[in-house]
Formats: C-alpha cells, sequence, structure tokens
C-alpha cells in the first residue's frame, strides 16, 4: 500500500465533548445504537439465511447489505463508546490506518451494492415473469462480489495516499474516528494530486453508483406508468420504497461530506453528518427492510414460533 510516513506516530480522537456528564450521556447513546444495530442486523443475516421463503435475490442483497452494516457499524462504534468512558482518547497510527481502511472498504462496497440492488429491482418490476431467470444465482453473487472487490480496491487507493501524506504537526483529529476531512487538516501539504484521487474514487465510488440507480429508477418509473390499475402501481412501487429511503439517506449524507474541495470542510458540522452515515444509518436500514416489508415480519414470526416451541 505504498510507503508510510510515520511523522505522527498515533491520534487524538477529540470526539464531540469534553464533559464526563456528557460523555457519559453519549456512551449510554451509543450502547444503545450499537447493541440494536447488531441486534436488528444479526436478525435480518439468519432470517434471510435460514427461511427459504426468502431465498430470492432481493433477500439476498438485503442479507448482504445487513452484513456490510454490522461489520462497517463495528468499525467506529465500539472506539467511540470507548473514547467516551476512557481518559485515553489515543488511537495509534496503525490502528488509524486500519480503521481508515475498512470504513472506505465497507462504504464503497455498500454504494456498489446499493447500484446492485436498484438493478435488481428494475428486474423485477419490468420483467417480473422472468425475475428469476434473469436474477440467477450467479449474477446475484457476482455482482455481491463485485461490490466487494470494487469497494476494497478503492480502500486501497484512498489509504495508501492519504497515509503517504505529511502528519508533521498536530497529531490532534477533532472528530471521533479517522477520516479524510480531519486528516487533511492535519497535513502539512497536500498536493493537488490528492485531491485529484479524492474526485477519481468519489466519481467511481459515489458518482457512478448513484448515476446507475438515477437510470434504474428512470426505467422503474417508466415501467410503473405502463401498469395500467392504480393499485398495481402502488404496489410495483412499494417493492423498491425501502431500497430508495435506503439511498437516499446514505447517498445524501456521504455526498455532502465528501463531494466537496477541501477548503470548506467544517469538521463541527460534518461531525454530525458523518455520525449519522457511520453510526445511525446501519441501525436504520434493518428497520426499513423489516418495519416495511411484509414478507420479512412473517419470516421473524416463524422463526420466532420455532424457537419458543
Amino acid at each position: 500500500m505504498g510507503k508510510v510516513n510515520h511523522t505522527v506516530t498515533e491520534f487524538i480522537l477529540l470526539g464531540f465533548s469534553q464533559d464526563p456528564g456528557i460523555q457519559l450521556i453519549l456512551f449510554v447513546l451509543f450502547f444503545i445504537v450499537y447493541f440494536m444495530t447488531v441486534m436488528g442486523n444479526i436478525t435480518l443475516i439468519v432470517l434471510t439465511c435460514t427461511d427459504t421463503r426468502l431465498h430470492t435475490p432481493m433477500y439476498f442483497f438485503i442479507g448482504n447489505l445487513s452484513f456490510l452494516d454490522l461489520w462497517y457499524s463495528t468499525v467506529y462504534t465500539p472506539k467511540i463508546m470507548i473514547t467516551c468512558v476512557s481518559e485515553d482518547k489515543s488511537i495509534s497510527f496503525s490502528g488509524c490506518v486500519a480503521q481508515f481502511f475498512f470504513s472506505a472498504g465497507l462504504g464503497y462496497s455498500e454504494c456498489y451494492l446499493l447500484a446492485a440492488m436498484a438493478y435488481d429491482r428494475y428486474i423485477a418490476i419490468s420483467n417480473p415473469l422472468l425475475y428469476a431467470q434473469a436474477m440467477s444465482r450467479w449474477l446475484c453473487v457476482c455482482l455481491v462480489g463485485i461490490s466487494y472487490i470494487g469497494g476494497f480496491v478503492n480502500s486501497i487507493i484512498l489509504t495508501s495516499n492519504t497515509f503517504t501524506l505529511n502528519f508533521c504537526g498536530d497529531n490532534i483529529i477533532d472528530d471521533f474516528f479517522c477520516d479524510v476531512p480531519p486528516l487533511v487538516k492535519l497535513a502539512c501539504n497536500v498536493k493537488a494530486s490528492y485531491q485529484e484521487v479524492l474526485y477519481f474514487l468519489m466519481a467511481s465510488g459515489v458518482i457512478i453508483p448513484t448515476s446507475l440507480i438515477l437510470a434504474s429508477y428512470l426505467f422503474i418509473i417508466a415501467a410503473i406508468l405502463r401498469i395500467r390499475s392504480t393499485q398495481g402501481q402502488v404496489k410495483a412501487f412499494s417493492t423498491c420504497s425501502s431500497h430508495l429511503i435506503s439511498v437516499t439517506l446514505y447517498y445524501g449524507s456521504i455526498l455532502y461530506i465528501y463531494s466537496r474541495p477541501s477548503s470548506s470542510y467544517s469538521l463541527e458540522r460534518d461531525k454530525i453528518v458523518s455520525t449519522f452515515y457511520t453510526v445511525f444509518f446501519p441501525m436504520l436500514n434493518p428497520m426499513i427492510y423489516s418495519l416495511r416489508n411484509k414478507d420479512v415480519k412473517e419470516a421473524l414470526k416463524r422463526f420466532c414460533k420455532i424457537a419458543t416451541s
């Protein structure tokens, strides 16, 4: 991953507040959120794996999305909770690199996976009779595999370029995790080539998947409008409404944080937005795909019935 700059041996994560009372409240809040995230995503993974009625392409993607969200949250939240209750706010240089690498890899993978899920919804609505043949098991596995590979290739590029920056000054990160904006603030000199790398990764990892999602939904809307009955239109749209909510929430926060030039970064404002997509969004996804989904709720009832019998 290239030559790494060890001018700084550790970083200090300031988090949200230095007040012990507020830190305790934040610890409890993050603990509750993380507990709900773990339980919600594990439940979805178990249901999509064990319930044969959920062995369809859509739930295969949902199960993988839950897997990504589970580990995505785990990269951040435990360290945040430790920082809240511990006097030691430091993270080692290698720990920062590892956190940065896995968070970027999982984040980019989720961008690609959401694009694959949009394509799945397009096929389901435009060609319902040929859906099973068009979205074969082999194709679904390939789309998920490409999402992971593409995500972590992008992460290698981003991590290697970020941690060859010269961190020769202050080692205090005014955030709760190692991310591009606060690390750029600590760099002594950021070359134009690094900004070009960020724009390239933004295009390949976010803009292109976003474009594919928008194109898929344009075709979905066209297919829905061809349905003659209003009831049929509502039913067709309901099958992709959960995915549309996830895409809007996730891409909205990602684009806000990373689509701006470094000169416009506002760490205080960005901390709040980044908390949403790193900590709260992985908790919301299971709710979005379960509370709004009749099949998942019925699968959960069957699972609970079997578990208690």
